[in-house]
Protein backbone atom coordinates (compact mmCIF):
# COMPACT_ATOMS: atom_id res chain seq x y z
CA UNK A 1 0.00 0.00 0.00
CA UNK A 2 1.47 3.34 -1.04
CA UNK A 3 1.12 6.19 1.49
CA UNK A 4 1.16 9.84 0.46
CA UNK A 5 1.33 12.64 3.03
CA UNK A 6 0.36 15.95 1.42
CA UNK A 7 1.07 19.20 3.32
CA UNK A 8 0.16 17.47 6.57
CA UNK A 9 -0.15 19.82 9.56
CA UNK A 10 -1.24 19.24 13.15
CA UNK A 11 -1.67 22.02 15.72
CA UNK A 12 -2.51 21.59 19.37
CA UNK A 13 -3.93 24.47 21.42
CA UNK A 14 -1.47 26.14 23.78
CA UNK A 15 -2.17 25.69 27.48
CA UNK A 16 -1.15 27.79 30.46
CA UNK A 17 -0.23 31.44 30.83
CA UNK A 18 3.09 31.09 29.02
CA UNK A 19 1.73 29.08 26.06
CA UNK A 20 -1.11 31.10 24.57
CA UNK A 21 -0.37 30.28 20.92
CA UNK A 22 -0.92 26.95 19.20
CA UNK A 23 1.77 24.27 19.29
CA UNK A 24 2.62 23.01 15.80
CA UNK A 25 3.47 19.33 16.20
CA UNK A 26 3.60 18.53 12.46
CA UNK A 27 4.38 21.35 10.06
CA UNK A 28 3.48 21.08 6.35
CA UNK A 29 4.83 17.54 6.02
CA UNK A 30 4.89 16.08 2.49
CA UNK A 31 6.46 12.83 1.29
CA UNK A 32 5.56 9.49 -0.25
CA UNK A 33 6.10 5.98 1.11
CA UNK A 34 6.29 3.32 -1.59
CA UNK A 35 4.30 0.09 -1.52
CA UNK A 36 6.16 -2.51 0.57
CA UNK A 37 8.70 -0.03 1.92
CA UNK A 38 9.90 0.19 5.52
CA UNK A 39 10.50 3.81 6.42
CA UNK A 40 11.69 5.14 9.80
CA UNK A 41 10.56 8.45 11.26
CA UNK A 42 13.63 9.52 13.20
CA UNK A 43 14.17 12.46 15.50
CA UNK A 44 14.43 13.64 19.10
CA UNK A 45 11.53 13.64 21.54
CA UNK A 46 8.92 16.22 20.59
CA UNK A 47 9.85 16.33 16.89
CA UNK A 48 6.39 15.17 15.75
CA UNK A 49 7.13 11.61 14.67
CA UNK A 50 4.56 9.90 16.92
CA UNK A 51 1.97 12.54 16.04
CA UNK A 52 2.59 11.78 12.36
CA UNK A 53 2.01 8.09 13.07
CA UNK A 54 -1.23 8.90 14.90
CA UNK A 55 -2.38 11.00 11.95
CA UNK A 56 -1.72 8.10 9.55
CA UNK A 57 -3.69 5.63 11.66
CA UNK A 58 -6.52 8.07 12.42
CA UNK A 59 -6.05 8.52 16.17
CA UNK A 60 -5.46 12.23 15.47
CA UNK A 61 -7.19 14.42 12.91
CA UNK A 62 -4.98 16.80 10.90
CA UNK A 63 -5.38 20.57 11.13
CA UNK A 64 -4.51 20.74 7.45
CA UNK A 65 -3.33 18.59 4.57
CA UNK A 66 -4.39 15.19 3.23
CA UNK A 67 -3.43 11.53 3.64
CA UNK A 68 -3.73 9.02 0.79
CA UNK A 69 -3.52 5.23 0.84
CA UNK A 70 -2.85 4.41 -2.78
CA UNK A 71 -5.14 6.75 -4.71
CA UNK A 72 -7.77 6.87 -1.94
CA UNK A 73 -8.06 9.92 0.31
CA UNK A 74 -8.47 8.47 3.82
CA UNK A 75 -7.99 11.73 5.76
CA UNK A 76 -11.53 11.69 7.16
CA UNK A 77 -11.87 7.91 7.40
CA UNK A 78 -12.28 6.42 10.88
CA UNK A 79 -9.31 4.35 12.20
CA UNK A 80 -11.06 0.97 12.01
CA UNK A 81 -11.76 1.44 8.30
CA UNK A 82 -8.19 2.28 7.26
CA UNK A 83 -6.80 -1.26 7.26
CA UNK A 84 -3.94 -0.32 9.57
CA UNK A 85 -2.12 -2.44 12.16
CA UNK A 86 -0.68 -0.48 15.10
CA UNK A 87 2.00 -1.61 17.57
CA UNK A 88 2.37 0.63 20.59
CA UNK A 89 5.43 1.36 22.70
CA UNK A 90 3.93 -0.25 25.83
CA UNK A 91 2.54 -3.30 23.92
CA UNK A 92 -1.05 -2.59 25.15
CA UNK A 93 -1.89 -6.29 25.64
CA UNK A 94 -4.93 -7.41 27.62
CA UNK A 95 -3.46 -8.98 30.79
CA UNK A 96 -6.48 -11.22 31.51
CA UNK A 97 -6.42 -12.80 28.03
CA UNK A 98 -4.12 -15.51 26.74
CA UNK A 99 -1.74 -14.91 23.85
CA UNK A 100 -4.21 -16.63 21.52
CA UNK A 101 -7.07 -14.46 22.75
CA UNK A 102 -5.01 -11.29 22.41
CA UNK A 103 -4.13 -12.13 18.82
CA UNK A 104 -7.68 -13.12 17.90
CA UNK A 105 -9.25 -10.03 19.50
CA UNK A 106 -9.07 -7.73 16.40
CA UNK A 107 -10.93 -10.37 14.36
CA UNK A 108 -13.84 -10.79 16.76
CA UNK A 109 -15.54 -7.49 15.94
CA UNK A 110 -15.76 -8.09 12.22
CA UNK A 111 -19.25 -8.05 10.78
CA UNK A 112 -21.04 -9.07 7.60
CA UNK A 113 -18.96 -10.60 4.82
CA UNK A 114 -15.74 -9.98 6.76
CA UNK A 115 -16.86 -12.04 9.75
CA UNK A 116 -14.83 -15.21 10.39
CA UNK A 117 -15.79 -18.42 12.15
CA UNK A 118 -14.07 -19.34 15.40
CA UNK A 119 -12.08 -22.02 13.59
CA UNK A 120 -10.94 -19.51 10.94
CA UNK A 121 -9.90 -16.97 13.58
CA UNK A 122 -7.89 -19.56 15.52
CA UNK A 123 -6.24 -20.82 12.32
CA UNK A 124 -5.24 -17.30 11.32
CA UNK A 125 -3.97 -16.57 14.85
CA UNK A 126 -1.79 -19.69 14.77
CA UNK A 127 -0.45 -18.81 11.32
CA UNK A 128 0.48 -15.31 12.51
CA UNK A 129 2.02 -16.66 15.72
CA UNK A 130 4.24 -18.93 13.62
CA UNK A 131 5.33 -15.94 11.57
CA UNK A 132 6.60 -14.16 14.70
CA UNK A 133 7.76 -17.47 16.25
CA UNK A 134 5.58 -17.58 19.38
CA UNK A 135 3.29 -20.51 18.52
CA UNK A 136 4.38 -22.41 21.66
CA UNK A 137 3.20 -19.52 23.88
CA UNK A 138 -0.44 -19.42 22.77
CA UNK A 139 -1.94 -20.51 26.11
CA UNK A 140 0.13 -18.21 28.31
CA UNK A 141 -0.91 -14.80 29.57
CA UNK A 142 1.15 -11.61 29.05
CA UNK A 143 2.38 -11.57 32.64
CA UNK A 144 4.10 -14.91 32.02
CA UNK A 145 6.09 -13.59 29.04
CA UNK A 146 9.35 -11.67 28.67
CA UNK A 147 9.37 -8.18 27.19
CA UNK A 148 10.52 -9.49 23.83
CA UNK A 149 7.80 -12.14 23.77
CA UNK A 150 5.15 -9.56 24.65
CA UNK A 151 6.38 -7.40 21.78
CA UNK A 152 5.99 -10.31 19.38
CA UNK A 153 2.44 -10.85 20.58
CA UNK A 154 1.70 -7.17 19.92
CA UNK A 155 3.13 -7.48 16.41
CA UNK A 156 1.11 -10.67 15.78
CA UNK A 157 -2.09 -8.94 16.93
CA UNK A 158 -1.39 -6.10 14.46
CA UNK A 159 -0.64 -8.52 11.60
CA UNK A 160 -3.51 -10.98 12.11
CA UNK A 161 -6.05 -8.73 10.39
CA UNK A 162 -3.78 -8.58 7.32
CA UNK A 163 -3.39 -4.80 7.26
CA UNK A 164 -2.23 -2.85 4.25
CA UNK A 165 -0.07 -0.67 6.54
CA UNK A 166 1.86 -1.56 9.71
CA UNK A 167 2.69 1.25 12.15
CA UNK A 168 5.28 0.76 14.92
CA UNK A 169 5.61 3.43 17.63
CA UNK A 170 9.02 3.01 19.30
CA UNK A 171 8.40 -0.74 19.69
CA UNK A 172 11.86 -1.57 21.08
CA UNK A 173 12.35 1.15 23.69
CA UNK A 174 11.33 -1.08 26.63
CA UNK A 175 13.77 -3.88 25.76
CA UNK A 176 17.36 -4.35 26.90
CA UNK A 177 20.18 -3.78 24.40
CA UNK A 178 20.69 -7.44 23.40
CA UNK A 179 16.98 -8.14 23.03
CA UNK A 180 16.49 -4.88 21.13
CA UNK A 181 19.04 -5.97 18.53
CA UNK A 182 17.41 -9.39 18.10
CA UNK A 183 13.87 -7.98 17.92
CA UNK A 184 14.70 -5.36 15.31
CA UNK A 185 16.17 -8.10 13.14
CA UNK A 186 12.91 -10.02 13.58
CA UNK A 187 10.84 -6.97 12.63
CA UNK A 188 12.83 -6.59 9.43
CA UNK A 189 12.45 -10.31 8.64
CA UNK A 190 8.69 -10.18 9.19
CA UNK A 191 8.33 -7.02 7.11
CA UNK A 192 10.30 -8.52 4.23
CA UNK A 193 8.34 -11.77 4.42
CA UNK A 194 4.92 -10.08 4.45
CA UNK A 195 5.75 -7.15 2.14
CA UNK A 196 3.59 -4.82 4.27
CA UNK A 197 4.26 -1.09 3.98
CA UNK A 198 5.69 -0.21 7.40
CA UNK A 199 6.30 3.05 9.25
CA UNK A 200 8.66 2.71 12.20
CA UNK A 201 8.99 5.54 14.75
CA UNK A 202 12.21 5.75 16.76
CA UNK A 203 14.63 8.21 18.33
CA UNK A 204 17.44 5.62 18.08
CA UNK A 205 19.44 6.23 14.91
CA UNK A 206 21.08 2.77 15.12
CA UNK A 207 17.64 1.17 14.84
CA UNK A 208 16.65 3.43 11.96
CA UNK A 209 19.90 2.91 10.06
CA UNK A 210 19.93 -0.87 10.45
CA UNK A 211 16.46 -1.91 9.27
CA UNK A 212 14.97 0.89 7.16
CA UNK A 213 14.78 1.27 3.40
CA UNK A 214 14.68 5.02 3.96
CA UNK A 215 14.74 7.36 6.95
CA UNK A 216 12.87 10.62 7.42
CA UNK A 217 14.72 12.87 9.89
CA UNK A 218 12.35 15.27 11.67
CA UNK A 219 12.85 18.33 13.85
CA UNK A 220 10.09 20.41 15.46
CA UNK A 221 7.49 18.94 13.11
CA UNK A 222 9.51 19.66 9.96
CA UNK A 223 11.05 17.10 7.61
CA UNK A 224 14.78 17.86 7.60
CA UNK A 225 15.95 15.12 5.20
CA UNK A 226 14.60 11.98 3.54
CA UNK A 227 16.75 9.29 1.94
CA UNK A 228 18.44 5.93 2.24
CA UNK A 229 20.30 5.56 5.55
CA UNK A 230 23.80 5.53 4.05
CA UNK A 231 22.98 8.45 1.76
CA UNK A 232 21.77 10.57 4.67
CA UNK A 233 24.82 9.61 6.74
CA UNK A 234 27.26 10.39 3.93
CA UNK A 235 25.48 13.54 2.71
CA UNK A 236 23.70 15.29 5.60
CA UNK A 237 21.70 18.32 4.49
CA UNK A 238 22.27 20.24 7.72
CA UNK A 239 24.31 20.30 10.88
CA UNK A 240 21.30 18.94 12.81
CA UNK A 241 21.10 15.85 10.58
CA UNK A 242 24.87 15.34 10.72
CA UNK A 243 24.80 15.49 14.52
CA UNK A 244 21.79 13.21 14.86
CA UNK A 245 23.21 10.36 12.76
CA UNK A 246 26.33 8.50 13.71
CA UNK A 247 27.77 6.54 16.65
CA UNK A 248 30.07 7.92 17.97
CA UNK A 249 28.59 11.32 16.99
CA UNK A 250 30.23 13.65 14.51
CA UNK A 251 32.93 16.00 15.83
CA UNK A 252 32.06 19.67 15.27
CA UNK A 253 34.58 22.52 15.14
CA UNK A 254 34.41 26.24 14.62
CA UNK A 255 36.33 26.95 11.43
CA UNK A 256 36.92 29.48 8.71
CA UNK A 257 37.42 29.39 4.96
CA UNK A 258 40.09 31.76 3.64
CA UNK A 259 41.45 31.71 0.09
CA UNK A 260 39.93 28.26 -0.56
CA UNK A 261 41.62 26.78 2.49
CA UNK A 262 39.78 25.48 5.54
CA UNK A 263 41.24 26.62 8.84
CA UNK A 264 40.57 25.13 12.25
CA UNK A 265 42.18 27.48 14.69
CA UNK A 266 45.41 28.67 13.09
CA UNK A 267 45.97 25.48 11.12
CA UNK A 268 45.12 25.05 7.43
CA UNK A 269 43.65 21.55 7.48
CA UNK A 270 42.07 21.07 4.02
CA UNK A 271 41.93 22.72 0.61
CA UNK A 272 38.31 23.48 -0.34
CA UNK A 273 37.41 24.61 -3.83
CA UNK A 274 34.77 27.20 -4.76
CA UNK A 275 33.80 28.11 -1.19
CA UNK A 276 33.67 31.88 -0.46
CA UNK A 277 35.59 33.20 2.53
CA UNK A 278 33.39 32.86 5.62
CA UNK A 279 33.21 31.41 9.15
CA UNK A 280 31.78 27.86 9.11
CA UNK A 281 30.90 24.91 11.25
CA UNK A 282 33.16 21.96 10.40
CA UNK A 283 31.86 18.43 10.95
CA UNK A 284 34.31 15.52 10.86
CA UNK A 285 33.07 11.95 11.24
CA UNK A 286 35.08 9.87 13.77
CA UNK A 287 36.38 7.70 10.92
CA UNK A 288 37.55 10.82 9.04
CA UNK A 289 40.83 11.21 10.95
CA UNK A 290 44.16 9.74 9.78
CA UNK A 291 46.96 9.81 12.38
CA UNK A 292 50.09 11.24 10.69
CA UNK A 293 53.27 12.72 12.14
CA UNK A 294 52.97 15.69 9.78
CA UNK A 295 49.15 15.87 9.89
CA UNK A 296 47.62 19.32 9.51
CA UNK A 297 45.39 19.16 12.61
CA UNK A 298 47.05 18.95 16.00
CA UNK A 299 45.08 17.88 19.06
CA UNK A 300 45.91 17.31 22.71
CA UNK A 301 45.90 13.57 23.43
CA UNK A 302 43.74 12.50 26.36
CA UNK A 303 43.66 8.71 26.13
CA UNK A 304 43.40 5.73 23.81
CA UNK A 305 40.65 3.09 24.02
CA UNK A 306 41.20 -0.37 22.52
CA UNK A 307 37.87 -1.58 21.08
CA UNK A 308 39.03 -4.84 19.49
CA UNK A 309 38.87 -4.32 15.74
CA UNK A 310 39.07 -0.51 16.21
CA UNK A 311 41.02 1.98 18.28
CA UNK A 312 39.38 5.12 19.64
CA UNK A 313 41.65 8.11 20.15
CA UNK A 314 40.17 10.62 22.62
CA UNK A 315 41.65 14.09 22.29
CA UNK A 316 40.71 17.74 22.63
CA UNK A 317 40.99 20.91 20.59
CA UNK A 318 40.07 24.49 21.57
CA UNK A 319 37.91 24.91 18.43
CA UNK A 320 35.90 21.74 19.07
CA UNK A 321 32.37 22.40 20.35
CA UNK A 322 32.48 19.29 22.53
CA UNK A 323 34.69 18.77 25.55
CA UNK A 324 36.53 16.03 23.66
CA UNK A 325 36.70 14.70 20.12
CA UNK A 326 36.73 11.05 19.22
CA UNK A 327 38.52 9.55 16.23
CA UNK A 328 38.15 5.90 15.22
CA UNK A 329 40.97 4.09 13.42
CA UNK A 330 41.52 0.47 12.52
CA UNK A 331 43.42 -1.63 15.07
CA UNK A 332 45.76 -2.56 12.21
CA UNK A 333 46.99 1.06 12.04
CA UNK A 334 49.69 2.35 14.34
CA UNK A 335 49.22 5.70 16.03
CA UNK A 336 52.05 7.36 17.95
CA UNK A 337 50.54 7.97 21.37
CA UNK A 338 53.82 8.56 23.19
CA UNK A 339 53.52 12.35 22.90
CA UNK A 340 50.96 14.65 24.49
CA UNK A 341 49.96 15.89 21.02
CA UNK A 342 48.47 13.74 18.25
CA UNK A 343 48.34 15.00 14.66
CA UNK A 344 45.74 14.08 12.06
CA UNK A 345 45.19 14.42 8.34
CA UNK A 346 41.51 14.63 7.39
CA UNK A 347 39.67 12.48 4.85
CA UNK A 348 37.85 14.95 2.55
CA UNK A 349 34.85 12.65 2.10
CA UNK A 350 34.25 12.62 5.85
CA UNK A 351 34.48 16.40 6.31
CA UNK A 352 31.36 18.59 6.02
CA UNK A 353 31.01 22.37 6.03
CA UNK A 354 27.89 24.11 7.33
CA UNK A 355 26.76 27.74 7.19
CA UNK A 356 27.45 29.43 10.52
CA UNK A 357 23.96 30.96 10.80
CA UNK A 358 21.55 28.68 8.91
CA UNK A 359 23.55 25.48 9.61
CA UNK A 360 22.77 24.29 6.08
CA UNK A 361 25.36 22.21 4.24
CA UNK A 362 27.95 24.02 2.11
CA UNK A 363 29.12 21.74 -0.73
CA UNK A 364 32.78 21.81 -1.65
CA UNK A 365 35.23 19.97 -3.86
CA UNK A 366 38.47 18.90 -2.21
CA UNK A 367 41.49 20.02 -4.21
Amino acid sequence: MKIVLQNLTKKFPGRGKKAQSDVIAVNDLSFEISDGELIALLGPSGCGKSTTLNLICGLEKPTGGRIFFGEKDITDLSPELRGVGMVFQNYALYPHLTVRENIVFPLENRKGKDRLSKEEMNARALETARLVQIEELMDRKPGELSGGQQQRVAIARALVKMPGVLLLDEPLSNLDARLRLKTREEIRRIQKQTGITTVFVTHDQDEAMSISDRIAVMREGVLMQLGRPQEVYDNPASLFVARFLGTPPINVFEGEVRNQMLYIGDEAVLAVKDVPDQPVWVGVRPEGFLPQKDGALSCELNRVEILGRDISIISSHPACTGQTLRSIISAEMRADTSDSVVRFALKPGKVFLFHKETEERIPFAAV
